[in-house]
């Protein structure tokens, strides 16, 4: 991955965790796992990256964490999405949303 992808990926982590955990609750390995799966190999969430945008969002209210015990008897922490996750997570979609509309008319520019 590019110095420009990994900044892309910086300015888009926290929309993506929100996204990935609104499908369903994961620990942090799965979670990018789940978007390195998800995009078709393209986004590579690192851990120096992953887990201060998880403590980040926790700490806004936005996710919870609890320990459980995974399928392989490992202690894992897994992120679930709250209320506030969820309205979040509507609202930075549509801004996205426009903000990748109103890049990809410029880029279309002739």
């Amino acid at each position: 991955m590019t110095r420009r992808n990994k900044d892309l990926l910086h300015g888009t982590l926290d929309l993506l965790i929100l996204k990935t955990l609104d499908l369903e609750p994961l620990h942090g390995w799965a979670i990018s796992k789940r978007i390195r799966l998800l995009s078709e190999d393209v986004l590579k969430v690192g851990q120096g990256s992953l887990y201060p945008a998880l403590h980040r969002l926790r700490d806004r209210g936005l996710i919870t964490s609890k320990w459980e015990i995974s399928e392989g008897d490992q202690r894992v922490r897994v992120y679930r999405l709250t209320r506030a996750g969820r309205e979040v997570l509507s609202q930075e979609q549509d801004v996205f949303r426009l903000f990748v509309g109103a890049v990809e008319r410029i880029l279309e520019t002739t």
